[in-house]
């Protein structure tokens, strides 16, 4: 598994030393450009690793990576209306009969639990989520599949929720930075996979910066739900963990990720209950 088609590094294509790439082949590790690349069942591989075409189905990676994302979009445009009618509305109100209120959702309203996920406190909250979501988002998409890619969002924003629930905080907690944590989660499970190619290993380091960034700001910035980031991160490096033991690309491997990514956050849900 290889999201990360796209990052630029300073090395150059094995074949054209003129191009600047940040891919490489995932059997040899030679540096190699979007011509060059092809995407496998198993991976990114040069021309000579992906052997014949014949062998098996072959992408190339300028038109993988053109492919639309339209869970992606679909998400994107949820979240911005919702955002603008919570303006045109009154946010307060929506926060109050749709944000995560822990006390409620053990009385019963369990449905906070996803739609919080979809509520933002103010411009910079959602432009944030929707940015990240913009970033982490496609490549995901692109390379597992729409229903496995919306299975993993709403997998690890019920599993940001479930922490959340635990924590037993009274206060009222809105936003998508758990389905977003969840993304990044699977990226920083996915580039670890590939930490022996020289593109993996730089790209993993850069990802753990931003991650420990993250993890950090709630310690200088009052009010955000880090339980949230937590579960959604431990929720995304547990799909993508199953998700690199389900080889192939057809309707079976569809089906399984799909089912695995919902399992996680079935399991996020069952445990906080037992704990709560």
């Amino acid at each position: 598994m290889w999201f990360p088609m796209a990052e630029a590094t300073v090395t150059t294509c094995y074949r054209h030393p003129d191009r600047a790439t940040g891919l490489s082949c995932s059997t040899c590790g030679r540096p190699i450009c979007v011509e060059c690349s092809r995407d496998t069942p198993v991976g990114q591989k040069c021309p000579e690793c992906a052997g014949p075409t014949g062998r098996h189905k072959v992408i190339n990676a300028r038109q993988q990576f053109n492919r639309p994302t339209p869970v992606t979009q679909v998400i994107l445009f949820i979240n911005v209306g919702i955002f603008l009618l919570a303006y045109l509305t009154g946010r307060t109100e929506l926060t109050i009969r749709f944000g995560q209120i822990n006390e409620l959702i053990l009385s019963g309203e369990w449905y906070r639990m996803i739609t919080a996920a979809f509520l933002h406190a103010d411009p910079f909250h959602i432009f944030f989520n929707m940015y990240a979501l913009y970033i982490f988002g496609p490549q995901i998409e692109r390379q597992m599949g729409g229903l496995p890619f919306a299975a993993m969002y709403m997998s690890a924003a019920l599993a940001g929720s479930a922490a959340y629930l635990v924590s037993g905080a009274p206060n009222v907690a809105i936003g998508a930075s758990g389905a977003i944590f969840g993304l990044f989660g699977a990226w920083i499970g996915a580039t670890y996979s590939q930490r022996h190619t020289p593109a993996g290993r730089a790209l993993f380091r850069r990802l753990a910066i931003l991650l420990g960034i993250n993890l950090a700001l709630p310690l200088f910035v009052a009010r955000i739900a880090w339980e949230a980031h937590v579960g959604g991160l431990v929720a995304g490096l547990l799909i993508v963990t199953a998700w690199q033991r389900i080889p192939g690309r057809d309707s079976r491997a569809t089906a399984l990720r799909t089912a695995s990514a919902l399992a996680v956050g079935a399991a996020a849900v069952l445990m906080a209950l037992l704990v709560v």
